[in-house]
């Protein structure tokens, strides 16, 4: 190791911070490293009052990050690891995948009903593609509405009357310590997660040695191999859109298990299905997965949504 100290480039939401220091800590106790943070301001944290969907894909969460990186501004980047796109600049690479924790959604209501307990009719705030699908295939008769802005900020327009209710990802509250608002943690046969939800990930220069040397005391293989799965899936599917794909991957007695979902915009149509092997072909599983829900036919409703109004290009990684 040539240097002690380090620059971690990070979003600046309460979440980011807390994942960033996370990570520092570990580095400091275990390598013996400082490492300052840097706050980033990226193009997803500008626009807030337009539906995700609507300006691009999760690129709008790292890109700028990804430029420090490449420009040598910061030494690591931390990412939640669902924000990050499945082809990433060349120059870089995903060094480590964090312990995951909880992958799954959750739903805080203010009449401290859960998902099959709304009364019909109730708002529900989210804006996320997956999450609306998933909903309304199981529960057609709820009203779904746009919400934006960090957990505090959808916390607090649900406070204000604007939702009866609202989604949100289990790992983001309980690292904030905000869990016990949490109304119902939503089984995964209910509502499938997002690629890569409740794992952070560190992204590096694909050539930095010192860095290489230091993602081993983060790195978590278990995890690695669902979120690898889960990405390779999501990659095979996605084809430039934002689509209602949902993935989750688990290692248990050393198989990988890995569940995949695609729906329609609006919930009529949904097909899953899941897959095991071994975690050395964490790749593969995904891939065969996604060829397993396209003869399922997912591949008409992935064709039906590429030609909504939502299908959008993706944002293209440059080095400047």
């Amino acid at each position: 190791m040539t240097r002690k100290k380090y620059i971690l480039g990070t979003r600046g939401s309460k979440l980011a911070i807390w994942q960033s220091e996370h990570v520092a800590s570990i580095l400091a106790e275990k390598a013996g490293v400082e490492i300052e943070l840097k706050k980033i301001k990226t193009q997803g944290d500008k626009i807030l009052d337009v539906a995700l969907a609507k300006i691009g894909d999760k690129g709008l969460f790292v890109k700028e990050i990804e430029t420090a990186l490449l420009e040598g501004e910061v030494d690591l980047a931390v990412h939640s690891s669902k924000d990050v796109p499945t082809q990433i600049p060349e120059g870089l690479t995903l060094g480590a995948f964090l312990k995951r924790v909880d992958p799954r959604d959750v739903i805080i209501s203010k009449s401290g009903k859960g998902l099959d307990d709304l009364p019909a009719g109730s708002i529900v705030g989210t804006s996320s593609l997956r999450r609306i699908a998933q909903v309304l295939n199981r529960r057609p008769d709820l009203k779904i509405k746009d919400v934006r802005g960090n957990l505090d900020t959808r916390l607090r327009k649900m406070d204000e009357g604007l939702f009866d209710a609202i989604i949100l990802a289990a790992a983001g509250l309980d690292r904030m310590g905000w869990a016990e608002g949490i109304t119902e943690r939503i089984p995964s046969d209910i509502m499938l997660s997002a690629v890569g939800q409740g794992a952070i990930a560190v992204e590096i220069r694909a050539g930095d040695e010192d860095m290489l040397e230091l993602m081993k005391y983060l790195d978590d293989t278990p995890t690695r191999a669902a979120v690898t799965a889960e990405r390779a899936l999501l990659r095979e599917l996605e084809g430039g859109c934002q689509i209602p794909i949902g993935a989750l991957g688990v290692v248990e007695d050393g198989k990988l298990r890995l569940d995949g979902m695609v729906a329609s915009l609006d919930g009529s149509k949904l097909v899953r299905n899941s897959i095991a092997g071994d975690p050395a072909n964490a790749d593969e599983l995904g891939v065969n997965l996604a060829n397993k829900l396209k003869s399922m036919g997912a591949d008409k409703i992935l064709d039906e949504v590429r030609a909504a109004a939502v299908c959008v290009p993706k944002p293209m990684h440059t080095n400047g």
